[in-house]
């Protein structure tokens, strides 16, 4: 059915007939007659945009005919837009971008050159047109290098060996907060991050600057926007929807979006038959006020509000290899209610002294509510295949038979309130940053689950004289600390006979009442640009960065009486890791000398890493040993190819080699996020002459991840989940658009500027993915790993439209 749906879009696809192109080129420059590097080349009201060089120079395709609005946007400059009238015939057009003083929370605001910057920026506007589950930025973040994901259902993403909670998020300067009870993907709802309001990205996989937090892998920098005048936009698919509008009126300026999603279609492709009834919602406000012509006051809310009901009924997993055949089946009996509720706000007042000296100050607040209640009783036959697929008849051929009862009811309630002063001062050549930053954690837990097993008529473990259960956990804790901190960093600018040399250097400070710990976390990148080949660029980076505990880190367990109780410990220290990175990119055109350049970036990286706390991953649950007790290192090499291939188009290829390794008392094994290779594939086409009709494809291959029985620590024995592989393939179609005639003949299409119909087949090839393992047990104790299948593939329609 898919290889018949995919032969009649080619068909479709071919029958359109070109339209004639023109060519616009040119530089966009400052006021110092310096080139501006990814400058954002859009045409107002489409999807047609490109972004300017090393040497400021871009070039893009529009159709001949009509009239064009180019727009130029950059962080921390003034957006310009220009009106072309009717073009017949190949223009060139220079550009003079003029700074934005107004702008306080630019990452580099002197250069804005990617290439002497340790954080990366990211085409967001691809998220719209990527095909995932999803279309988040994360499903596009996986695709960078160095970063890689095992589940499609999960927004949380690895970064060259680190778990979920060592990357640091910030949305407008908000740090930003995961849940701290989810344990499977299906529970995760809506990533904070709404692409719909998104104004830059940046991204750093290592040796990233001062003022970013004490976090040990990555720091991913995200500016919600300020409209300039009325927009909105909405879309529907079977995997939810969304609505967003935005206004700006005199002072003031505000972008509201509203999300729904839902994962019924999805998990239909799963082995387990359930009734699923999930509801993730959330809402998200950004505005801003101006109250003079330096100062401003900002708010920023979300709130979300996710409900997740499971009812299994069966399940059905076949598995192993052609000489051994398993078969494993399930008969449910139960349900699962889970509700996770989270607010965050931060209210800003910043403003320009003058024309050197900015400064702010910020309020926020976090709090959570997560409950998560379920019992669920489950009948298994775990039975032997021959060859043919048929199960053997004799008995001989149950490998193991049993009931097992999992309950829970665990309830997490978080308070952080987060006060913090920050400023900006230049002076010649030098850019001074600083913040304070005082925080205060409020956090309670009743934690009480057990699950019981019973095999043939035996309780597992089988003493011969109790009846056990196979594990139990309870906890009941309250923590309330604070947190000090702050940074001091300089950004200094030298340019010589030899090139230009950029220097960022400073420091992070940081003390926590609880286990009463001081940290000082010194950073720096240096980057270079030799003289004349503004195509090349080197940098190095390093520094001491430091994974401050947060709850779940210093929960240790000890038995009491046969029962796991969850202690807090106060002698738990922060992990810590020594980056060192080697990076360079470089630009070049293909034999085409007017297309747009190619841009290949490499980084070597090592990470040498003390007073580790081994943690074991189950879905995407962490569960930390609670203890100081490892040390390790990383290493690896990340490659990235870059360019527009169709002007107008980002795709990249990137390749990763990685070796994460722990000593854990002794014992060498690898870390639970060691993947020995990493590949992804992002690709994006249209039919030249075309354009109304888009393509994008995104392809995964990762090393499977490390695997451990329940409750045991990888020291005691591991083995590999199989490669993660995927690939899905979106198509869209604009049927309707500013320059169409219909608009102007009907007034219900005059009310919208885009409107896109979208088709996407996840999963196109049907691969099967192994997220985790369900570990049987028979009487005698054997253990059977049944490996959890993710997602099959899956058809999804949605309908977009601008306003």
């Amino acid at each position: 059915m898919i290889k018949k749906i995919i032969l009649l879009l080619t068909i479709f696809i071919t029958s359109f007939t070109y339209a004639q192109q023109v060519k616009i080129a040119g530089k966009v420059l400052n006021y110092q007659k310096q080139p501006l590097e990814n400058v954002s080349v859009s045409q107002l009201h489409s999807r047609n945009g490109v972004m300017t060089n090393a040497r400021g120079e871009y070039l893009i395709s529009v159709s001949s005919g009509d009239s064009v609005r180019l727009v130029f946007s950059l962080l921390g400059y003034n957006q310009h837009q220009y009106i072309l009238p009717r073009l017949e015939k190949n223009i060139e057009l220079d550009v003079i971008l003029e700074e934005d003083n107004r702008e306080l929370n630019v990452v580099t605001v002197e250069g804005q050159r990617t290439v002497t910057a340790v954080i990366e920026r990211i085409d967001y506007l691809a998220t719209k047109r990527a095909s995932s589950p999803w279309g988040s930025l994360e499903s596009l973040l996986v695709t960078m290098g160095g970063v890689s994901t095992n589940n499609e259902l999960s927004s949380q993403y690895s970064v060259r060996g680190g778990n979920f909670d060592e990357n640091i998020v910030y949305v407008n300067g908000l740090e930003i907060y995961r849940p701290l009870l989810v344990r499977s993907a299906q529970q995760e709802g809506l990533s904070f991050i709404n692409p719909n309001m998104i104004k830059s990205v940046g991204f750093s996989a290592g040796g990233y600057s001062a003022e970013y937090g004490d976090k040990m892998s990555s720091v991913l920098d995200i500016t919600y926007r300020k409209p300039e005048k009325s927009e909105g936009s909405a879309s529907t698919s079977f995997l939810g929807g969304d609505v967003h509008v935005g206004n700006s009126s005199g002072r003031f300026s505000q972008i509201t979006g509203i999300r729904y999603k839902t994962i019924r279609s999805l998990m239909n492709t799963t082995d387990t038959k359930a009734e699923f009834d999930p509801s993730f919602f959330d809402i998200q406000s950004f505005m801003a006020y101006n109250l003079s012509s330096k100062w401003e006051v900002n708010f920023l809310g979300n709130y979300s509000h996710n409900l997740y009901k499971y009812t299994p009924r069966t399940r059905n997993t076949s598995f192993g290899t052609l000489n051994m055949l398993r078969n494993f089946t399930v008969y449910f009996d139960g349900q699962e209610k889970d509700k996770f509720l989270t607010y965050q706000a931060a209210l800003t007042l910043k403003g320009r002294v003058n024309n050197n000296l900015n400064i702010g100050i910020t309020g926020s607040t976090f709090a959570s509510d997560e409950q998560e209640r379920y019992d669920i009783e489950g009948r298994y036959l775990l039975k032997e295949f021959d060859e043919s697929g048929i199960g053997v008849t004799d008995d001989s051929s149950v490998l193991g038979i049993g009931t097992y009862m999992e309950h829970a009811r665990n309830k997490v309630e978080s308070e952080v309130y987060t006060f913090t002063h920050f400023g900006d001062f230049k002076v010649d050549s030098h850019l001074l940053k600083w913040g304070l930053t005082y925080q205060r954690e409020i956090i309670k837990d009743k934690i009480k689950e057990w699950e019981m097993r019973d095999s043939a008529g035996y309780s597992l473990p089988n003493t011969g004289i109790d009846v056990n259960m196979y594990s139990n956990l309870k906890s009941d804790n309250h923590i309330n600390s604070s947190r000090f901190s702050g940074f001091l960093q300089d950004t200094y600018r030298l340019k010589t006979e030899k090139g230009l040399f950029i220097l960022n250097a400073g420091f992070r400070a940081a003390y926590w009442t609880f286990n009463e710990e001081f940290i000082f976390s010194p950073r720096g990148a240096l980057a270079f640009v030799p003289e004349g080949m503004d195509n090349l660029s080197v940098r190095l980076a390093g520094g001491i960065y430091y994974q401050a505990p947060f709850y779940k880190e210093f929960q240790r367990i000890v038995n009491v009486g046969g029962n796991n109780i969850i202690e807090l410990n106060k002698d738990i220290k922060s992990q810590k890791s020594i980056h060192i990175i080697l990076g360079g990119d470089y630009y070049f055109r293909g034999k085409d000398q007017g297309t747009s350049p190619f841009k290949l970036s490499g980084e070597l990286y090592y990470k040498n890493m003390s007073d580790l706390i081994p943690y074991t991953v189950n879905n995407v649950k962490i569960r930390y040993s609670g203890e100081n007790s490892a040390k390790g290192y990383v290493m690896g090499l990340n490659l990235k190819l870059y360019g527009e291939f169709i002007p107008g188009a980002d795709s990249w290829i990137s390749f990763g080699l990685m070796k994460a390794q722990q000593d854990i008392e002794g014992i060498k094994v690898p870390l639970p996020t060691d993947q020995r290779y990493n590949f992804a594939l992002f690709f994006q086409d249209y039919f030249p002459g075309y354009e109304r009709l888009r393509m994008s494809l995104r392809g995964l291959l990762s090393h499977g991840l490390p695997v451990s029985a329940p409750y045991k620590g990888y020291e005691n024995g591991y083995f590999r989940t199989p490669a993660y592989k995927r690939v899905d393939i979106g198509f869209s179609w604009q049927i309707l658009g500013e320059d169409f005639a219909i608009r102007n003949k009907n007034s219900f299409c005059k009310a919208f500027k885009n409107i896109w119909l979208g088709l996407d087949v996840f999963n196109i090839f049907d691969m099967q993915n192994t997220n985790t393992y369900y570990w049987v047990s028979d009487v005698y104790n054997q253990q059977y790993a049944v490996p959890n299948y993710l997602t099959g593939r899956q058809l999804n329609v949605k309908l977009m439209a601008e306003f």
